[in-house]
């Protein structure tokens, strides 16, 4: 049965296309708008080849309010109105983020921005927002809950707890308007087939595929940074959730957010 289409931005990367998987299997009809500056076309094959289904894609970039408005309305004009969105599309390298801190508060907070015009425009009213447990600095207490304080230390968190607010101001200014945020730390692992999983265009930014990539010979050496830290052999510990289930968690959010029609703005962490 036919759930209704979805807009999935970023959806070429790691976590959208495993997620566009979840969502095809539970029946959604979906659009994926991706500027594929770190992701590539090819991955719409492999989940042709994963769920039998093709998934329309337009090559544009959130800050093309324009072209998302396009978007919105030739969905509309086709009677096939899109429900919602799905919003992936940001950058993510933490280390990125402090040598080019304005590259990161462009794309993702002013691109940002211009999705929710471009939805304010064309009567869109439900968001999912991808959002990091990076918002939360440094821990408090453990495990993180969702009432810990929102104290990021670098401007990757901080576009991040920015675009929260910015969410939740929204949702305060109209009430129809409904966001799920999710707060997750690292994503690892791929779809069983082996066909999608994590694979950056550049240097890989997250430990699994750099580890993977040092393993095939791509690259020569794994860093290890950190050796005071409070653990056996003084390396850093750290969080995973796979992919799998952080898709399923997306999946679950729309449910929740079609069911009972949300509370404005909410927030949720997984694996945290």
């Amino acid at each position: 049965m036919h759930k209704g289409t979805w807009l999935i931005t970023g959806g070429a990367g790691y976590i959208g296309s495993h997620t566009i998987v979840e969502l095809i299997s539970s029946g959604y009809g979906l659009v994926v708008l991706d500027n594929f500056v770190n992701s590539d076309s090819i991955v719409f094959e492999r989940i042709r080849q994963i769920t039998g289904k093709n998934t329309p894609y337009v090559q544009a970039d959130i800050l093309d309010q324009t072209a998302l408005e396009c978007l919105f309305t030739k969905y509309a004009q086709a009677g096939e109105p899109i429900q919602g969105v799905i919003h992936f599309a940001g950058l993510k390298a933490v280390a990125e983020s402090v040598q080019d801190p304005l590259r990161y508060y462009t794309n993702n907070v002013e691109g940002t921005l211009s999705l929710l015009r471009a939805m304010h425009n064309t009567g869109i009213k439900r968001i999912v927002f991808s959002s990091s447990a990076t918002v939360y600095g440094r821990p408090e207490l453990l495990p993180f809950t969702e009432n810990h304080q929102i104290a990021p230390i670098n401007p990757y968190g901080r576009t991040k707890a920015q675009v929260e607010q910015i969410l939740q101001d929204y949702c305060a200014a109209d009430p129809e308007f409904l966001v799920v945020a999710l707060r997750y730390f690292n994503p690892i692992g791929a779809h069983p087939s082996g066909l999608i999983g994590e694979n950056p265009c550049d240097i890989p930014n997250n430990l699994f595929p750099y580890i993977t990539q040092v393993a095939s010979g791509k690259l020569d050496l794994l860093h290890v940074y950190g050796d005071d830290y409070p653990t056996v052999d003084g390396t850093g510990v750290r969080d995973y959730l796979h992919i799998m289930d952080l898709a399923q968690g997306h999946v679950k959010a729309v449910e929740h957010m079609l069911r009972l029609g949300g509370e404005g703005f909410e927030v949720y962490n997984l694996g945290t």
